[in-house]
């Protein structure tokens, strides 16, 4: 252990840590932009800035390694002018537009400047970078006057999701963090998470704004306007209203939908429900046509496909397993087309006069529901996508004190749900919703987990291994006796690299495997409030297994609505016209 003084406080650290990780483990808090905790750190932004004796200047914390017996001094006169100076300097060439911009009050920089008591936003007038609006896609807005180079989306695109679609271009002044030769971000292989969006500390890249097209339809007396809620946000809109990450808000949030116009709020969990169902049985499907069948041209392992952002990935970089990706519809899309067909006729509507809207938290959703293949109703089957922050700035815009709003239910047909699908906002959460169904379907009995939950598919390790041993079956499945089914979970996409090509190269062989586009899963999501660490990300995670515990229905095959949908409508799971309703196809796209 290396031994440190700062501010006239001993502090003990491991070899290799920074002064900025020694001062974070005494409670003295150095401020940041740039840095990325467990990533290297790229001293970019320079406002983490100390003093070290024996050093004539100050120094960047992130980056400055400990040596033993070093001593750091974070709150002189030297460290606290040259921080403001550093704001100044980044302010002075900041767009900013702080009075509209929409992140307002949850800017870093901006916060930054508050607290490091900077007045005088003038001190280095002078030529600001040219504003440029990429408004390409139908997720992301990138606007580069407003970008202060930390190079947090670079370090996010590159390393956490492995696709590299942003980077430094250019030198000096005129150097810019965008798409290879400044290109559109159209252009460029993206796959819409809006991680960089969530990690970005102002307002430079943020989600598509379509605040005023769902106000626009409730405010359209010919339009019978619903609204679905993903599992997600259940745990983390309260973060919106200074409640604490985790904080579970589904009977507050139901009621506030409600007051804002609404013709009835419904839940996404319920065609989640509905996911696990027909997913469930094309994965028994594939299987037993693998190991009766004899078919070698079976595509095993079977990949999910609710997360958009892993299936713009697959397409772009491994069109190669697409086949093995599961054919059914994020429960989003699943349910758009049900609303606009078999909630639509019980309410004696045309599809074309009923607008979805949907809550989720995830940017990419936003691309999903534009995709020309998501039309099954006859038109687009979800109208709008907004994510949990753009819900969080309706409400207040509505002016609703959200924190004082009492419980409100979900409504009928489509609002009932499982425990099992509140649980598909986890990493991991969508295998142990499948594990609870399919092997109560295989074996007839009860599934053997404590509390139904697989721990080892649970938690933040980026790859997750299980497996579980089929020892009886119904008479319909006795192939599957003696079967051991392994399974895998990652999140993050360049941990979905990884588990592909441990496939591909043979290393690992599984059943089915689980992807989650986004760190933690739907609640590490694009669009959720800002700023997320696993801190919480964990804090959600335990609200929505909390959930999904307190409910008396916790497997999806036993949701009496879901039993009614296919009994009046679907009639069975991958029948016509549930291949007609809610499942899709996928399609190579070019890498650039």
């Amino acid at each position: 252990m290396l031994k440190l003084t700062i501010n006239n406080n001993e502090v003990e650290v491991a070899p290799g840590s920074m002064i900025l990780e020694a001062a974070e483990k005494i409670g003295i808090k150095i401020p940041t932009l740039c840095y990325l905790k467990g990533f290297p750190p790229a001293g970019a932004c320079r406002v983490c800035l100390v003093e070290v004796e024996g050093i004539p200047d100050p120094v960047a914390s992130c980056s400055t390694p400990v040596t033993n017996g070093m001593t750091v001094r974070t709150n002189t006169k030297m460290v606290r002018d040259a921080r403001r100076t550093v704001v100044e300097l980044l302010l002075s060439e900041h767009e900013g537009e702080c009075q509209t911009c929409e992140r307002g009050d949850d800017c870093e920089l901006r916060q930054l400047a508050l607290d490091l008591g900077v007045k005088d936003n003038e001190r280095y007038a002078g030529e600001k970078a040219a504003k440029h609006s990429d408004v390409s896609t139908p997720a992301l807005v990138r606007d580069s006057a407003k970008c202060i180079s930390c190079r947090r989306c670079v370090t996010v695109c590159g390393e956490i999701q492995g696709v590299g679609s942003i980077s430094p271009q250019g030198r000096g002044f005129k150097s810019i963090i965008g798409p290879a030769f400044c290109s559109p971000l159209s252009e460029v292989t993206c796959v819409q998470c809006g991680q960089c969006a969530a990690i970005c500390p102002v307002g430079a890249i943020t989600e598509c704004d379509q605040i005023d097209e769902v106000w626009a339809a409730l405010e359209d007396p010919k339009k019978t306007v619903v609204v679905q809620t993903a599992p997600a946000i259940r745990a983390a809109l309260g973060e919106c209203f200074e409640m604490p990450p985790g904080t579970l808000v589904t009977g507050k949030m139901t009621t506030a939908l409600r007051m804002l116009g609404f013709d009835a709020v419904f839940d996404t969990n319920f065609t989640a429900d509905l996911t696990i169902i027909e997913e469930g049985n094309e994965l028994l499907t594939r299987l037993k046509k693998a190991l009766v069948d004899k078919d070698e041209n079976v595509a095993l392992p079977m990949f999910t496909s609710c997360s958009p952002g892993w299936i713009n990935y697959a397409e772009s970089f491994y069109p190669q397993i697409l086949d093995h990706i599961s054919s059914c519809k994020s429960p989003q899309q699943m349910f758009g087309a049900v609303a606009k067909t078999y909630y639509a006729d019980k309410i004696d509507k045309k599809p074309e006069d009923v607008f979805v809207v949907s809550i989720m938290p995830c940017t990419a959703k936003k691309f999903e529901a534009a995709r020309p293949e998501m039309q099954s109703s006859g038109g687009p089957d979800v109208d709008v996508v907004l994510t949990t922050r753009e819900l969080g700035r309706m409400i207040k815009q509505a002016g609703l004190d959200f924190e004082s709003l009492p419980d409100g239910e979900m409504d009928s047909p489509l609002g009932l749900s499982s425990g099992a699908a509140d649980i598909f906002g986890n990493t991991g959460g969508v295998m142990e919703a499948a594990l609870r169904t399919v092997y109560e379907l295989v074996t007839g009995k009860p599934f053997p987990f404590p509390q139904l939950h697989v721990t080892p598919v649970a938690g933040l390790q980026g790859v997750k291994e299980a497996s579980v041993v089929v020892e009886e079956t119904v008479p319909e499945w006795s192939f599957l006796k003696g079967v051991e089914v392994k399974v895998a979970v990652a999140h993050g996409l360049a941990n979905a690299r990884k588990i592909i090509e441990k496939v591909r190269s043979g290393e690992a062989t599984y059943h089915f495997i689980e992807i989650m586009c986004c760190p933690g899963g739907c609640i590490g999501g694009g669009g959720q409030p800002r700023f997320t660490d696993d801190s919480v990300r964990q804090a959600r995670i335990a609200a929505l297994y909390k959930e999904d515990e307190g409910k008396q229905l916790r497997k999806s095959h036993e949701n009496p609505d879901i039993i009614k949908i296919y009994k009046e409508f679907l009639e069975k799971p991958l029948g016509h016209k549930s291949h007609e309703l809610l499942h899709t196809h996928y399609q190579e796209r070019e890498r650039v």
